[in-house]
């Protein structure tokens, strides 16, 4: 494994412990997701540049187009959420209440 594939792949497992550990806040969830996103772009990213083909150019912008409209869904969640309870903290989230 090279250092490379090593960092992005450190990154993307530093998100997803940081998704699953530190669930205190709705909006702290969002940046650890898109932190995940940005990991798989840039190793995405690279991956297409390592083969020299044409073939994988377009796959990192679909993911970052797809990563861009899961950012603005997930806002919108954090303002009608913080809007209707008060807080983005998660304990006050009950999905039975609503």
């Amino acid at each position: 494994m090279t250092p490379t594939h090593f960092t992005f792949s450190t990154a993307f497992i530093l998100g997803l412990a940081g998704l699953a550990f530190h669930r205190a806040h709705l909006l702290s969830a969002l940046i650890c997701l898109e932190a995940m996103m940005l990991s798989l772009f840039l190793a995405l990213s690279l991956w297409a540049l390592e083969l020299n083909t044409t073939n994988f150019s377009a796959s990192p912008m679909l993911l970052l187009a797809f990563s861009a409209c899961e950012a603005s869904a997930g806002l919108a969640l954090l303002v009608a959420t913080a809007r209707t309870h008060g807080s983005d903290r998660l304990q006050n989230l009950n999905l039975l209440q609503c």
